[in-house]
């Protein structure tokens, strides 16, 4: 089953055009490859193979990239392209024909009358890339070489290298096999090959520039070492594969591994929960970011540069997991998880092998009974939330009812208080030095909304397990938070909801986060006020890619996200577009027009613009953000979890009207 992403000669030879679009291929324990369509590397993270040494974390970029040269009939022709300062070289964009995703990248190569189809993916459970080389056309006697030179960094994926003496520039070699280990602790990079010979001669090569770390303030100048060049003869033999690994394989294992991998994303794709292109590409693109945990599983939030994080996890369960039919997962996320609850929170990312998590997010927590909700309406698997989700859960409760970290605690009138000064608990956590941009410490809405939710989900689970006196107890306590709820938070000037109330006071800013009183399963509001809710933040916050952090009326109000950190962090959610809150927007737009007919086809047109960007910037994926003004250029990381997770899981819940009931039963088990 082919995916629909397929970009022509007039894209892939316009340099801005092709050099924004970025694929991306994953491994399943945390590393990845990734780099535009032209093989131009405009991010440090770009590489070949960025392995996971720690899985899911301790990320290293071993293989940057590869330069390739066509030797037909002694005339040379670079495959490659670099930016240097002032100009790119070698230009073998002008050569490259289309691009595909046929199911991984492949590119094709057009020299004279012949043609070559490069294709690159990784191996499933391991820090392995296959590059396959296939020569199209008849050479009609003539001579035709293909040149191959690895260019190494083996450097943290968040720094770049520099030439250096310390480098080891031995390489080990057996038939079919070369074998670099340039720096002491680092694993050793074995590249498996059926070319026909192998230079040793190594030369550093200087000054590659990352246009995209230069736009964001960061170090963008890097040099790469090449260690050996490869010669396959092409006339003699029409296809060359290198494998590069750090396990070590046979060269004969290529086309295995590419019938493998082929036969698997099929298998994940024809899972999509609906039959059409737009659910495959979502399906496919859930698939990159669930990845093991030791025994269980993950979610990394995004990438190139995220990991695995407890909101993003939480947040994107019901789509990467639920929708697509894959329960294992689901109950293994929410297992790993519940294993690291401490003091009644769930940390809000895990940090780097032998780092403590860091336990200082209020949303994660209480997203993970909404997750444990869906699981339930999705499976109706009550033996394992009674058997290993209950007792945590009820201690998150517990703690909260006393208080933990950072002054989260239930007040008298039922709401949540968190935060103290210095602090950002919410998902709106920038902080530059000690300048919290969106304090919003007090009593959050959306706080209110996701801990009201908890505490009818814990009711529910209460009486369904027997424990009477305590689903009495958590229904007095949601019963408290809800009819103090409107009295608190209802704006009568705006027609809306506060966004956060502190000491009695509330925020008039209209920001996104008073949707999730009208889009969680348990209604806080009147019909009444749920409409006006949607409507104000539909006029004020919807944008063709998502809904603004931030009203453009508000002074605070911030159009772009872009520049070094400071610039970027400070505009993070003081207006940029997050596309993840297209979703609880259309359940919510969807619930308040009655789940009419009228509004599902509203809601999918809501989508169309997204539809298209998976085609326009991380190829499969959808962008982290986007600027809060028109053209509304992407931003951030290329590839974000909870936007592919929230869009799948409305277009199916909302646009497409299908119900959990049928779903329960199908796993794919893939």
């Amino acid at each position: 089953m082919k995916l629909p992403i397929e970009l022509d000669a007039p894209i892939c030879k316009n340099l801005a055009e092709a050099s924004s679009r970025e694929w991306l291929e994953t491994n399943d324990i945390g590393g990845f490859a990734s780099s535009s369509i032209i093989g131009l590397n405009t991010r440090r993270y770009h590489a070949l193979l960025d392995a996971a040494i720690h899985p899911p974390v301790g990320r290293f970029v071993l293989l940057s990239k590869v330069e390739e040269t066509l030797v037909l009939n002694g005339q040379r022709f670079d495959l490659g392209a670099n930016q240097y300062t002032g100009s790119t070289h070698p230009q073998g964009y002008l050569l490259l024909d289309s691009f595909r995703l046929d199911p991984f990248p492949v590119s094709t190569y057009r020299i004279q009358d012949i043609a070559i189809e490069k294709s690159v993916f990784l191996v499933q459970g391991e820090n392995t890339v296959v590059i396959r080389y296939k020569l199209l056309g008849d050479l009609a006697s003539r001579s035709c070489e293909l040149e191959v030179r690895p260019l190494i960094a083996f450097r943290d994926y968040h720094s770049t290298t520099h030439a250096n003496d310390g480098i080891r520039r031995d390489v080990d070699q057996s038939p079919g096999m070369a074998t670099v280990t340039p720096y002491p602790g680092l694993p050793s990079l074995h590249f498996a090959h059926d070319a026909e010979s192998v230079d040793t001669s190594g030369f550093w090569f200087y000054n590659f520039e990352y246009e995209i770390e230069r736009e964001r303030g960061l170090d963008f100048i890097e040099d790469l070492y090449s260690p050996f060049l490869l010669r396959f003869n092409l006339a003699r033999n029409p296809a060359g594969s290198v494998i590069a690994s750090t396990a070590s394989h046979e060269i004969s294992e290529a086309l295995p591994l590419q019938k493998q991998e082929t036969q698997r994303r099929a298998k994940v794709a024809g899972a999509a929960p609906a039959d059409d292109a737009f659910a495959r590409l979502l399906t496919t693109a859930a698939d990159q970011f669930l990845v093991a945990r030791g025994a269980q599983k993950t979610v990394i939030a995004g990438y190139p540069w995220f990991g695995d994080w407890g909101r993003d996890t939480m947040i994107s369960l019901p789509g990467l997991t639920l929708v697509t039919g894959r329960f294992e997962d689901a109950r293994n996320i929410l297992r790993a998880f519940a294993r690291s609850i401490d003091q009644g929170m769930l940390p809000n990312r895990f940090l780097e092998v032998g780092e403590a998590p860091e336990y200082n997010t209020v949303d994660a927590t209480l997203w993970m009974f909404h997750a444990v909700s869906q699981l339930l309406h999705y499976s109706r698997d009550y033996d394992f939330v009674r058997s290993e989700m209950y007792a945590p859960l009820a201690d998150i409760i517990a703690w909260h009812e006393r208080g933990t970290r950072y002054g989260i605690h239930a007040e008298s009138d039922g709401l949540l208080h968190a935060g103290e000064p210095g602090v950002q608990l919410t998902w709106m956590d920038s902080k530059i030095g000690d300048w919290v941009v969106t304090p919003r410490t007090g009593k959050p809405v959306e706080i209110q909304a996701l801990w009201y939710n908890a505490l009818r989900v814990m009711e529910h689970l209460a009486r369904e397990f027997g424990d009477g006196e305590k689903s009495k107890h958590y229904a007095e306590m949601a019963d408290r938070a809800r009819s103090r709820f409107a009295q608190v938070f209802w704006n009568h000037a705006d027609g809306g909801l506060y966004d956060c109330v502190t000491n009695g006071q509330g925020d008039r800013s209209i920001r996104p986060n008073q949707i999730f009183a009208v889009s969680l399963p348990y209604p806080l509001l009147s019909d009444d006020q749920a409409l006006r809710v949607v409507e104000v933040v539909e006029k004020e916050l919807l944008t063709p890619y998502g809904l603004r952090s931030l009203s453009p009326r508000d002074p605070a109000y911030k159009p772009h996200y872009g520049g070094n950190g400071f610039s970027r962090d400070s505009a993070y959610h003081q207006g940029t577009v997050w596309p993840w809150l297209i979703g609880p927007f259309l359940t919510a737009y969807v619930k308040v027009h009655g789940g009419s007919e009228q509004s599902r086809r509203r809601a999918d047109e809501f989508l169309n613009p997204l539809r298209d960007h998976m085609s326009q910037a991380g190829l499969g994926h959808i962008s982290e953000v986007f600027d809060a003004d028109p053209p509304h250029h992407p931003g951030g990381c290329f590839a974000q979890a909870w936007n592919v997770a929230e869009i799948l899981r409305a277009y199916m819940e909302d646009v497409k009207g299908k119900t959990a009931g049928e779903e329960r039963g199908r796993s794919t088990g893939v």
